[in-house]
């Protein structure tokens, strides 16, 4: 079972809106794909939320638009940021990748972001999505969401 951003953020606003700080407060973020023989491959990559989708734009023929099109599983872990301190907590999202190739939607997709061109597009399907943070310096946290349930939220001394 999949969902896109939207049925996501309405089904669990709070988290949705840490998740999206998480990833607005850099540009650069690592998405992790698998390669033809199965072994991870992990590149930088900038993300969008537009129009209630989590959207992952690539230049042409790189590597990992190719690993998507073979397979379209991923993980996307949000950027840390400098130093220990993870303000917001660990995000990450696991899913699947579309690549879009309507003009329409491409269209409404170059007006809002203005990528370079030639480029790939995909929509995400999510599967998982987890935050993990430190709650008063005593507890490890952390929170995991699937399509269909609700937020799962385990806590360790």
């Amino acid at each position: 079972m999949a969902a896109n951003w939207q049925a996501f953020a309405s089904a669990e606003p709070a988290l949705a809106r840490i998740v999206e700080d998480r990833f607005g407060a850099f540009t650069h973020h690592v998405l992790a794909t698998l390669r033809k023989d199965g072994s991870p491959r992990t590149t930088g990559l900038e993300v969008r939320f537009l129009d209630g989708e989590l959207w992952l734009g690539m230049m042409p023929d790189s590597l990992k638009a190719l690993d998507l099109r073979r397979d379209p599983r991923f993980a996307l872990q949000a950027n840390p940021g400098e130093g220990t301190g993870m303000g917001g907590g660990d995000v990450r999202i696991g899913g699947r990748a579309i690549e879009v190739e309507d003009p329409g939607t491409r269209s409404r997709y170059v007006e809002e972001v203005e990528p370079p061109e030639p480029f790939h597009l995909f929509r995400t399907e999510l599967t998982e999505v987890v935050r993990t943070y430190v709650e008063d310096d005593t507890y490890l946290v952390v929170q995991v969401w699937r399509p269909g349930e609700r937020v799962r939220t385990l806590r360790r001394a």
